[in-house]
């Protein structure tokens, strides 16, 4: 997990920095890399839309804060498998919510109630789960 999150981390010229000042509900992402030197909030759902060969990589200084009901889907054949939230403040998945990809977290992340994950939660402290569904992404 370490080894993954420094190379994650390390990853230079972001496609995209500081993509919405750090709110990125609503849209709809193409692959690449993207910056934010502060955390980043989905407050609506989020669309991630590629081929199946297409990755991403989210650098997040700052914490990760999913609203409750609130989703992150995949569209045009994007896996799961393919998406690296590279995170260096907390994650919070809301109630309810629904979450695509590997997250690497510095520091702990907490899945909240009722919410799925179609990914990894790899965590440096603690991943906290409260009845949740975590599904592996397919290889």
């Amino acid at each position: 997990m370490g080894f993954a999150y420094d190379d994650a981390a390390g990853r230079m010229s972001p496609d995209f920095n500081e993509l919405g000042a750090g709110e990125i509900g609503g849209l709809t992402l193409a692959p690449g890399l993207y910056k934010w030197s502060t955390g980043v909030n989905i407050s609506t759902d989020v669309t991630l839309s590629g081929s199946p060969t297409d990755t991403w990589i989210f650098q997040v200084a700052g914490t990760l804060i999913e609203a409750s009901a609130v989703r992150v889907t995949l569209a045009g054949g994007a896996l799961a498998r393919n998406i690296i939230w590279q995170v260096g403040g907390a994650v919070t998945l809301g109630t309810n919510a629904h979450f695509e990809g590997v997250v690497l977290g510095k520091t702990m992340i907490a899945v909240n109630t009722g919410t799925s994950v179609n990914g990894r939660l790899l965590a440096q402290t603690a991943v906290t789960l409260q009845m949740n569904a975590i599904t592996e992404p397919a290889e």
